[in-house]
């Protein structure tokens, strides 16, 4: 126990170094800086054009904005706080200001959502612009969720606190658990673990395997024997997904948070849109109506009056308040019906610890990519839960994590705790339906034991019957040089990137745009640094010698590891970037940076890098032992003329 509680104090002290170094972070890049040097840092949107204007969804001021200035890599996500401005003067980013939440981004446009209920006066005075706003909301919430966990005993908190890490031993029943005829056996044998399990189960779902659609279907199986569960993802994208299929499903979903952060076509499953729909809300409104009417015809009553006048005064402030006050009660019942109402309950980590759902206890709660979530936020829904069931995929990307010396131990994520030790609580989908055996074959061998089996639609997941399915092309001896960007200190390749870009004109051409009448190839151009993306983009823009591509930019994504977690692509590129003299490779020894680039591709997977480079690191030998095997390697002189 004691050494339990160690390791909470330890990750508590670590959790409070990465927030001071994020806090200290967007101080510099923020504090005392001009608006040119905030864009430049991808801390500020700076002119922004108004595009539109509108009132969503319980009054919400929404405006849309795009920019001509952006830079790559900025900060701007859903769900981030922000600040929304007129300037005046060039070092004046607060004359005017509202603050707001981001609703979604896309290449140079924005939405956002104003706390406000109406339009600013200075809308159209001087010039707008949009500033990030630092935000300590959820380090709160994590630091306070993981003292109690700490503090936690002789409860069901202490029990499940010592089971996850390891310090006591998982229950599970006898009695075979549910299946389902949609899913198939590993995914099945997952199902029987997280209904057989008493206390916690471990879904591995390597990249392609389902692992979405079993959670989903374990949720739909749940419902059937509990009245109410509570499903949680770190991100309001991931959240969505989950609504949205499991609306899908069937269910009667409540999800929580700022409509601001919840996608437009789940609006009806937010707590606003459900009380408005409630057979109570016009008693509510006649209300709220009678008690502003009471409150106006007190406030008539402005100067001296004789004691009628004051008594007639008393009566209606009473009145006003007698109304407020059934209003506020009957509001509170709908809120409570509402959730009482609904089979699930979604939420992002952070969005748990809200005070709608204060005192409830939930019999089983869901983690879905759970192996992207700091330890601290992990525990935050846990502090609610009876049972505890995680997905996620800790051989991809871990949490993002700003503190060097915090990494060291917050990388470590509850997941992969509780994966590593309690071995016999976990299952892993092994059959996968992404990609074809060939792409598949070296992540499945190094991240995998070689337990993933390509599912037989993947036998006919190709381009075309002539077009191989994988390729490395090697740039050792043809001068491709990488360079750091003076402004960023990114990492770049100039003649790697134009090769990119003929190498996916040519096939492109080759093949044609369409794989049948109705759809496209979805393209995704991957490479591991900001600056080497940046640069693409930059030659695809400014040449007219992409024409060919351009045709169908809405078909290609173009973007680092991080930005295509979760994603699939029919042909994906990847651009390794580096070359130098001394082999460094950089954030690239992060090995599960690359087992996420290697596994989007589902008919076509092209890499272009270094032998030279890559080849010190152990991994990356591996990789080039394998694409020589298995007929894959080419070097860059077959393809390339010298740069005519």
């Amino acid at each position: 126990m004691t050494n339990i509680k160690e390791e909470l104090a330890y990750t508590t002290k670590l959790l409070l170094q990465e927030w001071q170094e994020d806090r200290d972070q967007f101080r510099n890049l923020t504090y005392r800086k001009s608006i040119k040097d905030k864009v430049m840092a991808g801390m500020c949107w700076y002119p922004v054009d108004l595009v539109k204007v509108k009132w969503a969804f319980s009054d919400q001021l929404v405006v849309e904005i795009s920019t001509t200035e952006i830079s790559e890599g900025h900060g701007f996500q859903s769900g981030k706080s922000i600040c929304f401005f007129s300037n005046s003067g060039e070092n004046d980013l607060r004359s005017e200001y509202v603050n707001g939440v981001i609703n979604y981004v896309k290449q140079n446009r924005m939405t956002v959502s104003l706390h406000t209920g109406h339009l600013p006066d200075w809308i159209n005075d001087g010039k707008l612009g949009v500033e990030l706003l630092f935000d300590e909301t959820s380090y709160k919430v994590m630091e306070k969720a993981i003292k109690k966990v700490m503090q936690a005993e002789n409860n069901r908190l202490a029990h499940l606190r010592d089971i996850l890490l390891g310090n006591g031993k998982p229950a599970f029943s006898d009695i075979p658990g549910k299946t389902d005829e949609t899913l198939n056996i590993s995914q099945n044998e997952a199902l029987d673990l997280i209904f057989r399990a008493q206390d916690m189960a471990v879904v591995h779902g390597p990249p392609g395997t389902g692992k979405t659609t079993s959670l989903v279907r374990a949720v739909v199986a749940a419902v059937t024997s509990t009245p109410q569960v509570m499903v949680c993802a770190p991100s309001n994208t991931a959240v969505d997904l989950l609504v949205e299929k499991l609306t899908e499903a069937g269910l009667n979903v409540l999800r929580l948070g700022h409509p601001s952060r919840v996608e437009e076509n789940l609006i009806q499953q937010t707590v606003d849109a459900k009380v408005l729909a409630h057979p109570s809300f016009k008693d509510y409104k006649k209300l709220k109506k009678s008690g502003e009417e009471f409150k106006r015809n007190a406030q008539k009553f402005k100067r001296s009056f004789g004691s009628a006048e004051r008594e007639k005064r008393s009566l209606q402030q009473k009145e006003a308040r007698r109304c407020f006050d059934e209003a506020r009660l009957l509001y509170d019942y709908m809120v409570q019906s509402v959730l009482d109402s609904s089979q699930v309950i979604a939420c992002t980590l952070v969005g748990s610890a809200g005070s709608i759902l204060k005192g409830r206890q939930f019999p089983v709660v869901f983690l879905d990519e759970a192996a992207q979530a700091l330890e601290p936020a992990s525990w935050i829904p846990l502090l609610q839960a009876d049972k505890v069931v995680m997905a996620g995929d800790h051989c991809q990307l871990p949490p993002t994590i700003k503190s060097r010396k915090a990494a060291e131990g917050l990388q470590h994520t509850l997941f992969e705790k509780a994966i590593s030790r309690q071995p016999g609580a976990s299952s892993m989908l092994s059959i996968q339906y992404r990609m074809p055996q060939k792409i598949m074959a070296f992540p499945n061998e190094l991240f995998y034991g070689g337990a993933l089996a390509a599912a037989p639609n993947t036998s006919f997941h190709y381009l075309s019957a002539s077009e191989p399915v994988m390729e490395f092309i090697d740039t050792a001896g043809s001068g491709f040089l990488e360079h750091q960007d003076r402004e960023t200190v990114s990492i770049a390749n100039k003649e790697e990137a134009l090769m990119a870009l003929r190498l996916l004109q040519s096939l492109i051409r080759r093949i044609g745009w369409m794989q049948d009448e109705n759809q496209a190839w979805q393209v995704g151009l991957i490479a591991p640094y900001r600056a080497q993306v940046r640069l693409i983009r930059q030659y695809l823009d400014e040449s007219e010698e992409w024409l060919f591509l351009k045709q169908k930019m809405e078909n290609i994504s173009i973007n680092t590891v991080d930005g295509f977690q979760g994603q699939e692509k029919d042909i994906i590129l990847i651009s390794l970037t580096r070359s130098n003299p001394q082999g460094e490779i950089g954030f690239l020894s992060d090995t599960r940076r690359m087992n996420v680039a290697l596994t989007r591709a589902k008919r076509k997977l092209i890499v272009i890098g270094d032998s030279a480079t890559i080849g010190c690191h152990p991994f990356y030998q591996a990789f080039l032992d394998h694409v020589q095997v298995n007929d894959c390697y080419h070097s860059v002189y077959e393809y390339w003329d010298g740069g005519q």
